[in-house]
C-alpha cells in the first residue's frame, strides 16, 4: 500500500485540527468557569455544593478504589472546576448507545459460543483444580471450555509473523482482523498482498482498527482505501475532537480469524518493530498464540460482537459456523503429536463497558492458586490493591514469582510509575527482572507447569479497566511447558532489580508518590 503522497496535508487534515478543536474545548471549559465576574461569589458556592455532591456519588459508585481517589483528589485540588469537570467527561457523555448495542450483540451470541460436545464437566472431572477459574469464565462470564484445539506458542514477532503467512494463504471462506495499531510498512504490505488476492477469489476479508490507536499511523482515508480494494473495514470508536471519557475505551485486542478455525491473539499489532524489521527501543520481545480446533470460533464470535457495531449488514453467526455441513474434524500437524497434550482451552474477552473486570479476575485466579511457582510477561506494572496484594501474598506464601518488564521503556511516565511498584513486591520475595536487551511487550502468565494465559492484557489501569482485551487460558496442556520455558530462556537477557536498584532520592520519591496517584489515568 502506498504511503500519502503528501503527509503534511494529510497530519494537517485532521491531526492537528483535532488536536486544536480539543485546545479550544478546554479553554472554553476553563473560561467559563473563572470569568464568573461579579457572580463569582455565587458561582463559587454553586460550584463547591456540585463538588460535593459529585464526591458523594463517587463513593457509592461501584468503581475502582483508584479511580474514585483521583477524582476526589482533583476535586479537592481544584474544587471550583473539579465537579464540573468530572461531570462532562463521565456523565454527559456516558456510552449508553455502544453499550446497548454491545449488550445486544454479546446477548445474540451467547448461544453460539456453546458448541454441542461441551467440556467444562468433563475438565473439573479431571482437573478439579480448574474449577473455579473454568466455572468463571463459563458460567459468569459467557465464554466455554473447549477441547479438540491444538496450540501453538509464538516466543517471538517472527516466529508468529511467519505462521500468520502461511495460515492466510489457506484461507477458503473468510478472514477477520481485529488490532488496536495497523502501521504501513513491510508486515503489514505483506499481509495485505494475500487479503487482496483472497478477496479476488471471493473470500469475505475484513479489517476493524482502532481508531485513537492508528490516530499518528494511518491516513484518514484507510477504510476508503481497503473498500476500494474489496476488504470491509470499520475503524471502532473514531476519535472525535470531543472532551469524552468514552475516548478512553479504546479496542486493545489483537485477533486473526482464518475460516473460523484458526485463530491468534497475543501481544502484537501489525507493525514493523513486532518483528523486529525496524528497531524501537531496541530489540522487541512480544508473544503470541495460534489456536485451531474447536476453540478458533469462540475468539472468531469475540471479533463478530465487536465487528457489529459497525454499520455493515448485521452477521448471522450460524452462516459462519466453520462446521456447519460436516462434522468437526480435526487433524495433526505430524504423527508424532498427541491429543490428550493439547488439554483444554478457553478464550475469554474483557469489555470496559459491563463494569466486569475478566482479565484481572483470571490473572488474580491464577496468582491465588499457584502452589509452586508463577512467571509472568508484561510490558507495563501499574496495579491496583487487589493484584498488588495477591501477588505479595503469593511470594510471601511461598510461591516464586518472577515478573519480566522491559528495561528500555516505550513511555518514560509510565516506567517511573511501573518502578514505583518495585520495593512493596520485592520486600515480600518477588522477584522482578528488566529485560536489558529491548522492549518486553508480551503478555503471559504461567503456573505450575499446567496453567497459562496469553492474551492482549497488560498489567495496568487501561488494560485491566478501560479497554477491550481478550486472552486464551490453557488448562492441562503442553503448551504451558512451552510458555515457561519461553520466560527461562529470557531470564538471562534480563537484570534482576535488587532492593538497593529501587533507593531514590526525596525529590525522586515525592514524583513517584505524586505517579501512583495519577496511575488510574495512565
Amino acid at each position: 500500500m502506498k504511503k500519502p503522497k503528501n503527509l503534511l496535508k494529510v497530519i494537517f487534515r485532521r491531526r492537528v485540527l483535532v488536536v486544536l478543536t480539543l485546545l479550544i474545548q478546554v479553554a472554553l471549559f476553563f473560561t467559563l468557569v473563572a470569568g464568573t465576574g461579579r457572580y463569582l461569589r455565587i458561582s463559587y458556592s454553586i460550584l463547591s455544593v456540585l463538588s460535593i455532591f459529585v464526591c458523594i456519588y463517587l463513593i457509592n459508585k461501584n468503581r475502582k478504589p483508584g479511580y474514585k481517589l483521583i477524582w476526589i483528589f482533583l476535586i479537592l485540588l481544584f474544587p471550583l472546576f473539579g465537579g464540573i469537570l468530572y461531570i462532562t467527561l463521565n456523565i454527559w457523555s456516558n456510552p449508553r448507545k455502544i453499550r446497548r448495542v454491545l449488550n445486544r450483540n454479546i446477548h445474540y451470541s451467547q448461544t453460539s459460543f456453546f458448541l454441542p460436545d461441551s467440556k467444562l464437566d468433563e475438565l473439573i472431572n479431571v482437573y478439579p483444580d480448574f474449577k473455579t477459574n473454568a466455572h468463571y469464565l463459563q458460567i459468569h462470564a459467557g465464554y466455554p471450555v473447549y477441547g479438540n484445539t491444538r496450540q501453538e506458542y509464538f516466543p517471538s514477532g517472527e516466529s508468529y509473523f511467519e505462521r500468520v503467512l502461511e495460515e492466510l494463504k489457506k484461507a477458503k471462506h473468510y478472514i477477520f482482523l481485529e488490532f488496536f495499531i495497523i502501521k504501513q510498512g513491510y508486515m503489514f504490505d505483506s499481509i495485505l498482498n494475500i487479503l487482496e488476492n483472497k478477496v479476488a477469489a471471493g473470500l469475505d476479508v475484513r479489517i476493524m482498527y482502532d481508531d485513537l490507536g492508528c490516530f499518528f499511523y494511518l491516513p484518514s482515508d484507510f477504510s476508503k482505501q481497503m473498500r476500494k480494494k474489496g476488504i470491509k473495514c470499520f475503524a471502532f470508536n473514531p476519535f472525535r475532537p470531543i472532551v469524552s471519557s468514552l475516548q478512553n475505551n479504546r479496542d486493545h485486542r489483537k485477533i486473526i480469524s482464518i475460516d473460523g478455525k484458526v485463530a491468534f491473539t497475543g501481544g502484537l499489532n501489525i507493525g514493523d518493530e513486532y518483528i523486529n524489521a525496524v528497531e524501537r527501543f531496541g530489540h522487541w520481545k512480544d508473544a503470541a498464540i495460534m489456536i485451531e480446533g474447536d476453540a478458533a470460533w469462540s475468539l472468531t464470535l469475540i471479533f463478530l460482537q465487536m465487528w457489529n457495531l459497525s454499520s455493515y449488514k448485521k452477521d448471522n453467526y450460524s452462516d459462519l459456523y466453520p462446521w456447519k455441513e460436516n462434522a468437526i474434524e480435526h487433524t495433526k500437524r505430524n504423527e508424532n503429536e498427541d491429543f490428550e497434550s493439547w488439554g483444554y482451552v478457553q478464550p475469554y474477552a474483557d469489555s470496559p463497558i459491563d463494569h466486569e473486570n475478566v482479565g484481572e479476575h483470571v490473572y488474580i485466579q491464577i496468582i491465588n492458586q499457584a502452589k509452586n511457582y508463577i512467571y509472568i510477561n508484561t510490558p507495563y506494572l501499574i496495579v491496583d490493591d487487589n493484584l498488588l496484594s495477591a501477588l505479595t501474598l503469593a511470594a510471601k506464601s511461598g510461591v516464586d514469582v518472577r515478573i519480566i518488564t522491559p528495561h528500555r521503556w516505550d513511555k518514560w511516565v509510565v516506567a517511573i510509575t511501573s518502578r514505583s511498584y518495585y520495593r512493596r513486591l520485592i520486600k515480600a520475595g518477588v522477584k522482578i527482572y528488566e529485560y536489558t536487551s529491548g522492549f518486553n511487550h508480551g503478555k503471559t502468565f504461567v503456573s505450575d507447569d499446567k496453567i497459562a494465559t496469553v492474551g492482549t492484557t497488560n498489567l495496568d489501569f487501561r488494560s485491566l479497566y478501560l479497554h477491550f482485551e481478550c486472552g486464551v487460558l490453557l488448562y492441562a496442556s503442553d503448551t504451558a511447558l512451552k510458555i515457561k520455558e519461553d520466560f527461562l530462556r529470557t531470564l538471562p537477557g534480563s537484570k534482576q532489580i535488587r532492593l538497593n536498584d529501587c533507593s531514590r532520592n526525596a525529590l525522586q520519591n515525592i514524583v513517584q508518590d505524586v505517579l501512583r496517584i495519577f496511575a488510574p489515568l495512565m
